[in-house]
């Protein structure tokens, strides 16, 4: 690598200069590097652990190249004056499917059972216990086949693997999964713990903790093992930042290792040639295949090239995004009459805001081939006779122009009439096959209680990820491939202009009001809606093979 022989990224190429750095000057410092420590606990991951699922179920675990180095290094630099440890904490950043859970459980089991600690504690922590078990799923279940060919193994360990009680006890120590939760941490009196998707913790809080109960141990190791995410302000990217400080030689800590797998600025995520910066184990653990799939789904979605760029080039990306290219939106605006979705079944979304905002309603029509059928909206949008003169004096936005030319219903007076909202809903329930009306129970609800009197078929569907992330990927999905007709409204259009996209670390999406440049309520209404009308869709037929 240092030869240029293999492609590599900033960080990595400065992560390995550092070791070759520090095998001349680091023991000068006290530090000397033991083979011999990183060689033991290389042996025993590639000897004791075994792939547990996929095309590799069964096999013995084999490190790749960069996988080797990180745990040479962390486990072979010794303090001189007494054998131990030289690092105390760890940063590893790298992109998804690079194979880093089962690496990590042997690691964790490494330092369980072969770190002469007396009473050794480990613990697997991540914001949530599913989580923390993705690292210690692998080290249990090859606990248990280790017990099952070995009857002395079997003696010295117990293994617990009760749903939420899953722990490895042996020697009076413990090695067990824990959900990221500050309260119930205190107290642990850890040797060693592997914090997974350290991206997805918003605070420093659980961070702190654990580092501090290190204390009374003799070698301590607190390492993130993460790829990059959406929260630009929290303790992930506080520690990546002073790890890359280090690197680049501006501060020394010599009791913090940390390699970051990435792009470098100027790179084109699309370029096959820099993939491998990201992702260390591809052509391995990840294969091109998948990279191909994944980059010619993010050059058409948003949301996908969100979750491409962080996922799986390991690019740190602002949780809020725009959405909509204008340029494609404008392709769904082909005219239709209105009177031709007149019998047809639609489901409705209502965006409800406070009384001088817009408010909007909005109905979809699905098709009858749903595979590449083309989806129809209406949208009816409101607003207050104060808020057209209020954008008219700023020049925000031509609410007046829209209001003449009929594509905004506006109420006399400082704040919106909903009794003209309630008198449009059900005169479209009376001309259009209105299955549901979606509405959020947050600030909807006396219109909502009224609409029911009508007989409108009033559902919740809060403004969360829950509620309104299978809409969001349907709009997304149908605007994309041009099978999204809108009639050209230009006050939709103004919306999907101002629109940006929130994403969470689960891969679910939704507008994003707060740090959207504009109004969004329509696009917000299509989303509820689009979520009630998935949830009737019928499930594909299954297919019937005669041999």
């Amino acid at each position: 690598m240092l030869r240029g022989e293999i492609v590599a990224g900033e960080f990595e190429f400065l992560a390995v200069l550092r070791h070759y750095e520090d095998l001349i000057d680091a023991p000068s410092r006290g530090y000397v590097f033991s083979p011999s420590h990183a060689w033991h606990c290389i042996d025993w991951i590639e000897t004791q652990f075994q792939h547990i699922k996929g095309k590799l179920a069964r096999t013995p675990l084999k490190l790749d190249a960069w996988q080797l180095f990180s745990t040479a290094v962390r486990m072979g630099w010794r303090r001189r004056s007494s054998g131990l440890r030289r690092f105390r904490t760890s940063y590893e950043e790298v992109a998804r499917k690079n194979g880093k859970s089962t690496w990590k459980a042997g690691e964790a089991d490494y330092l369980f059972l072969m770190d002469r600690e007396i009473g050794a504690e480990v613990y697997t922590i991540a914001t949530t216990r599913e989580q923390a078990m993705s690292v210690f799923k692998p080290a249990l279940e090859n606990y248990k086949r280790r017990a099952k060919r070995s009857p002395r193994f079997s003696r010295s360990v117990k293994i617990y693997d009760g749903t939420n009680q899953e722990r490895i006890a042996a020697g009076g120590g413990v090695f067990k999964p824990l959900p990221a939760n500050a309260e119930s941490l205190d107290g642990l009196n850890p040797s060693a713990i592997v914090v997974d998707e350290l991206h997805a913790h918003r605070t420093r809080e659980v961070w702190d903790v654990m580092e501090s109960a290190l204390g009374a141990r003799e070698q301590p190791l607190i390492g993130a093992i993460t790829t990059a995410g959406y929260i630009l302000d929290g303790i992930c990217t506080e520690i990546r930042s002073y790890l890359v400080q280090i690197l680049r030689g501006d501060i020394v800590d010599d009791t913090f290792f940390g390699v970051i797998f990435t792009l470098d600025d100027g790179d084109d995520p699309f370029d096959p040639a820099v993939w491998r910066k990201a992702n260390p184990s591809l052509g391995s653990a990840k294969t091109h295949e998948y990279m191909v799939a994944q980059a010619t789904k993010a050059a058409t979605l948003p949301s996908a090239k969100a979750n491409y760029l962080t996922k799986d080039l390991n690019i740190w990306v602002n949780g809020a995004m725009s959405w909509f290219d204008i340029r494609i939106w404008d392709l769904g605006g082909v005219p239709f009459d209105p009177r031709e979705l007149r019998g047809r079944t639609c489901f409705g979304g209502l965006d409800l805001s406070s009384t001088r905002d817009l408010t909007s309603f909005a109905l979809v029509f699905p098709p009858d081939d749903l595979d590449s059928g083309e989806w129809f909206v209406l949208v009816w949008i409101f607003c207050p006779q104060a808020k057209v003169d209020e954008q008219s004096h700023s020049d925000a936005a031509p609410y007046a122009k829209w209001k003449d030319a009929g594509w905004l219903t506006v109420t006399e007076g400082n704040v919106l009439d909903y009794a003209a909202v309630r008198k449009t809903i059900k005169a479209a329930c009376s001309v259009f096959d209105v299955q549901e009306v979606a509405f959020d129970v947050w600030n909807a609800t006396h219109l909502a209680n009224e609409l029911m009197e009508d007989d409108v078929p009033m559902v919740q569907v809060p403004q969360n990820f829950s509620g309104l992330t299978p809409g969001s990927k349907l709009l997304e999905r149908l605007v994309y491939s041009n099978r999204f007709r809108h009639n050209a409204n230009p006050v939709y259009r103004w919306c999907a202009s101002n629109v940006s996209l929130l994403l969470d670390t689960n891969e679910n999406i939704r507008p994003n009001k707060k740090t959207s440049e504009g109004r969004i309520d329509p696009i917000v209404a299509t989303c509820m809606a689009m979520t009630r009308a998935l949830v009737h869709q019928p499930d594909p037929t299954p297919e019937i093979i005669v041999i």
